[in-house]
């Protein structure tokens, strides 16, 4: 990408990176995808008029998480630049994070006691309503502040999530954050107790342990969010902006602070909007557009009941992003990419590492090449099966961003 940096040149175009999360998907009903199920006229009629392809977001067979997604369409190798979950989380929620700090994501989540030991029996507390998530962080707030010297911050998010920064007294050694996730990944399972990889991480974990102990005493009484996992320890990396990597004046316009998080990191403006829904984004959208010359909107639902295993909710988030593409479509982006950061199929409840639909609109592809935007119709297109890593270059290339390489 270095030669990327060399060939940048600025100019006054508008590039709009739309990520429907988790939108990739298998035969779920009648053989058809999620998006072939969609009813999405103004999607369909785009795709048309546009390239085409599908990517992958790490290297194939490889399922991401969010993060490693997003990075990789924003233009910096996942495999390269391997930022934990809770980092991202954390800064989402507003929390400061540096060089003596380790965050990391929790989870509320329900468990039973089966002699004396907590087994899951809900990975996320039933997807906690956001407002009692607030309430019972509260109480975690006002008990937990200190734990052998170490300070505890933690900050609630939304639904079932939230962040926990702990705050050593002096700076921490690369690698202090090599500390296993405690969350089993399925029900009927114990919670995995936090273990560090080396030294230093062993003591940041030992840290972790004891947190785990005195949060679980405070959740006890709850019916539902009665205990924490923990995901994503992480310190704060060092990373270039996409102002200075690649000249752009960046914004993020995001419901869910993981999404906040990793935009701000990149250097992204966050944008502050009053509301939730996809609507409340492309309202924001608007009012921003003369400020920034490049916007990453985020809708984060299709991922959300993709892991439910709903796939008809996956659908309807589909269909009502496509009744409100006519607004995107009259702010003229020069260049518009609609992409998932990975694929989600309901059939699979969970992310996978099949190919992620892509979808460029600029005046300069050459478009006519399939019908609609599907996975099916996305393999006829010229764009063909890419890096995720490459988009930015086709982004910028298609906003005439770049200069030629050589004489």
């Amino acid at each position: 990408m270095d030669v990327i940096e060399e060939l940048v040149r600025k100019n006054d175009t508008k590039i709009l990176l739309v990520v429907l999360d988790g939108l990739g998907g298998l035969p779920v009903s009648e053989g058809k995808t999620e998006l072939e199920l969609a009813r999405k006229p103004n999607l369909d009629s785009l795709a048309r008029r546009s390239a085409l392809g599908l990517h992958i977001p790490v290297d194939w067979g490889i399922t991401p998480g969010s993060g490693p997604g997003h990075l990789g369409i924003f233009g910096y190798d996942p495999l390269k630049f391997r930022i934990g979950r809770g980092i991202l989380e954390a800064l989402g929620l507003g929390l400061e994070v540096g060089e003596s700090d380790i965050a990391v994501r929790a989870n509320y989540a329900t468990v039973r006691y089966e002699n004396g030991k907590p087994v899951v029996v809900d990975r996320r507390a039933g997807r906690l309503p956001t407002e009692e998530n607030r309430r019972i962080t509260q109480k975690l707030k006002e008990r937990i502040r200190e734990i052998n010297g170490v300070r505890v911050f933690i900050e609630p998010g939304m639904e079932h999530r939230l962040a926990v920064v702990f705050r050593f007294p002096e700076p921490l050694p690369e690698g202090s954050d090599r500390i296993n996730d405690t969350d089993p990944q399925a029900t009927g399972r114990e919670p995995l107790e936090p273990k560090g990889e080396n030294p230093n991480a062993e003591r940041v974990a030992g840290v972790v342990r004891k947190f785990i102990e005195l949060a679980s005493e405070v959740l006890k009484e709850e019916k539902r969010a009665n205990y924490l996992l923990l995901r994503g320890f992480s310190q704060k990396p060092k990373i270039k902006s996409m102002s200075e990597r690649f000249g752009l004046r960046a914004c993020c316009i995001a419901v869910y602070p993981m999404y906040k998080g990793l935009a701000s990191l990149v250097g992204m403006d966050v944008i502050e909007f009053e509301g939730s829904s996809i609507k409340d984004e492309i309202d924001a959208l608007s009012r921003v557009w003369d400020e920034y010359d490049y916007f990453f909107l985020h809708v984060k639902k299709t991922d959300s009941y993709g892991e439910d295993g709903n796939w008809e909710g996956k659908v309807r988030v589909i269909e009502e992003f496509d009744s409100l593409l006519p607004d995107i479509l009259s702010l003229s982006p020069d260049v518009l990419c609609i992409t998932g950061d990975h694929s989600t199929p309901s059939v699979l409840k969970n992310h996978s590492w099949h190919p992620v639909p892509l979808l460029i609109h600029s005046p300069y592809v050459l478009g006519g090449t399939a019908e609609g935007f599907t996975e099916r119709e996305c393999l006829k297109g010229e764009l063909g099966i890419i890096p995720s890593v490459k988009i930015i270059q086709l982004l910028l290339a298609n906003a005439l961003r770049l200069k030629k390489f050589g004489a």
